[in-house]
């Protein structure tokens, strides 16, 4: 028969399955009746015998009727169906018994020989029990061809409910060939007959099947150590699956359907962090929170994590009409009692923001709001002005106006030295957030707080989701330089981060985060390719297209002149920045609203890197004004000596 027609099998009715075990009960006393006389048949008479076999045959049958033991599914066979048949030989055997009691007291006969019974009873086991681990194994083997062989990682209690579902599921497209665990003193032994590794003997199994997959299953291992077994395995072109945190914890049963591949987002991931829960609700519930760039990864995942701490109402301010709608449908799945408002609405715009601080009287105010890739803005300098720095104007005036609490601004690591237009726009309006609170009229009515953090993962637009298109069309994955290095956070972790900072904030502060190691992009275009089965170089090349205009080859999170000052959550520092003259700032920036309306972009990045010194252009038209402010700089030095030489 071919393994499709055993697969195809329909169970066998309950009729067949009494007839069978029936039948191997008849076979069992007939042997047993030979064992005890030592297959000398002239020693049984047929009276004995006939009288034995036909009682015993027919106690049987009462016995599986009673118990019910047929109505284990054959190949499907557990403990419990074993321990179904032992119970029906127990109970024949004991109605055997009391039944030679009494037909020897009644009528001086034995039904059946003691002896015989004895015999019978470990044969009937054997055979009754052997027949269906017998049947049970000849479908597991069946089942098991063709099949893609895998590796557990984890032979504690993950890692058991994993391999007992892959074992009992025969839909399933897996087989397990191994279990490994860095306890060493479980190596050597066996879980359900499957042997247990240690990593180092891994070469065993590569030799003796071509594993394609390993599922790590170890719900007590670190994310460090989780990520290092990952990237062992991938460097091997083993595909590689997790259980989400979600489901580790859930109570329900393991479902298969609940693994998935590894991605790089997890392979980027650090530990999780801890946060003052119970600072944050007492700052956040109750109270209304405005959100600006609501539809944003950052802006909209901040909410998610505001909306746990039941504040009275979520203000979601967008220009984004259908990420809006969208992130709109998600509260109210994920959280139905949230009371929350969704405004289409231009940061810029002071009449309509005007409108959400007068109706809505926010208490908190995160702004993420801000045109962020750097190669557009590079190209429009005028509109980073206008969204990055005007807008924040805006709603940083407006805070202070109708007395807000507490106002939190979104920056970005490339506001540090910045070499392009973004980065010196937002640098810009950190400036103004700064000088705010150094100003006493303004920061007695609202404590204003700036985050700066780096890349976070999967982003809209960023260079994960890209790559991943990239792959999805065979390639090539396009990097610009060799050596560009990023700093990574997930968005999760970093909004925590940010609602930790917006409560510990007391006002005037830039608090940047730790971003743990900078990644070389071209490894992080690697690992994805690997990630996909696939070999770089190979499979899929790498481009390298060169620098975008005004992009760096590594970000920093603070300049040469800035210190850091800890808090009390050891992710979170304060970055020590010369404060900014309220009087200043406040000029300088309408001089660049000005310039942005009513100039050219060449004016308009003049006067951003009048307010921002260190701004110099990377790869950029705009490297042409840092030229002739250098040129201005001998020319006044030169100047300044031809006078000492006069005097």
């Amino acid at each position: 028969m071919k393994i499709s027609s055993v697969l195809n099998l329909r169970y066998l009715p309950r009729w067949i399955i009494i007839l069978i075990d029936t039948f191997l009960s008849f076979i069992s006393i007939i042997l047993s009746y030979l064992f005890r006389f030592n297959f000398n048949t002239e020693q049984i008479t047929s009276d004995l015998f006939a009288r034995g076999v036909l009682v015993t045959v027919n106690v049987y049958l009462i016995s599986f009727l009673v118990i019910q033991s047929y109505k284990e599914i054959i190949r499907h066979t557990t403990l419990q169906g074993i321990l179904k048949i032992l119970m029906a030989v127990f109970s024949a055997h004991v109605f055997l018994i009391t039944l030679n009691i009494l037909f020897t007291q009644l009528a001086g006969v034995l039904v059946v020989p003691y002896s015989v019974l004895f015999i019978d009873f470990f044969i009937s086991i054997c055979m009754l029990s052997g027949s269906r681990i017998f049947i049970k194994k000849i479908f597991e083997t069946a089942t098991k061809i063709n099949k893609e062989p895998v590796i557990i990682f984890g032979a504690d209690y993950m890692g058991q409910a994993i391999l007992k579902t892959i074992l009992y599921d025969q839909l399933s497209d897996w087989k397990v060939v191994g279990l490994i665990d860095d306890d060493p003193t479980k190596k050597g032994k066996n879980l359900a007959g499957i042997p247990i590794y240690h990593l180092d003997q891994i070469n065993k199994l590569f030799k003796k099947y071509s594993v394609e997959r390993v599922i790590i299953a170890d719900n007590n291992i670190s994310v460090e150590r989780r990520n290092e077994v990952a990237s062992f395995f991938i460097d091997r072109r083993i595909k590689v699956s997790i259980l989400p945190p979600s489901f580790q914890a859930s109570p329900n049963p393991f479902k298969i359907h609940r693994l998935r591949d590894i991605k790089i987002e997890d392979l980027l991931e650090r530990e999780p962090i801890k946060i003052n829960n119970q600072e944050i609700n007492s700052t956040l519930k109750g109270k209304r929170i405005l959100v600006t760039g609501a539809a944003g990864s950052i802006g909209s995942e901040i909410i998610k994590q505001a909306a746990k701490f039941e504040p009275q109402a979520l203000i979601l301010c967008d220009i984004a009409e259908s990420p809006l709608h969208s992130i709109g449908l998600e509260l109210e799945e994920e959280f139905k009692d949230a009371n929350y408002k969704l405004f289409i609405a231009n940061i810029c715009d002071k009449k309509r923001m005007e409108y959400i601080f007068e109706n809505f009287k926010p208490n908190i105010v995160f702004h993420a709001a801000a045109y962020k890739h750097v190669p557009m803005m590079e190209e429009h300098p005028r509109e980073a002005v206008f969204n990055n720095v005007l807008g924040t104007k805006v709603i940083a005036d407006l805070a202070v106006q109708y007395s807000v609490e507490r106002f939190v601004m979104i920056s970005t690591d490339k506001a540090v030295n910045p070499t392009n237009v973004m980065g010196a726009s937002k640098r810009v309006a950190e400036m103004y957030i700064q000088a705010l609170s150094n100003n006493h009229e303004t920061s007695a009515k609202t404590l204003f707080i700036t985050t700066r953090f780096g890349n976070v993962l999967a982003s809209n637009g960023s260079v994960i989701p890209r790559f991943r298109s990239q792959l999805e069309r065979g390639g090539p994955l396009t990097v610009t330089h060799p050596d560009i290095t990023r700093f990574f956070m997930t968005i999760p972790e970093a909004c925590q981060l940010v609602l930790e900072a917006a409560v510990m904030g007391k006002g005037g502060e830039i608090f940047v985060f730790d971003m743990g190691k900078s990644i070389r992009i071209v490894d992080l275009a690697k690992k994805m390719i690997s990630l996909a089965g696939l070999k770089p170089g190979e499979d899929i090349e790498i481009l390298f297209t060169g620098l975008r205009p005004g992009e760096k080859l590594y970000e920093e999170v603070l300049s040469e002149v800035e210190a850091t000052l800890p808090t009390y959550n050891e992710k979170i520092k304060i970055a020590k920045v010369k404060p900014v003259s309220y009087f200043f700032i406040k000029d300088s920036l309408n001089n660049l609203v000005a310039a942005a309306k009513n100039g050219s972009d060449w004016q308009c990045v003049t006067v951003m890197k009048e307010i921002v010194p260190e701004f110099i252009s990377r790869n950029s038209k705009f490297e042409k004004l840092d030229a002739v402010t250098n040129v201005t700089i001998e020319v006044t030095k030169s100047s300044v000596d031809n006078i000492f030489e006069a005097i």
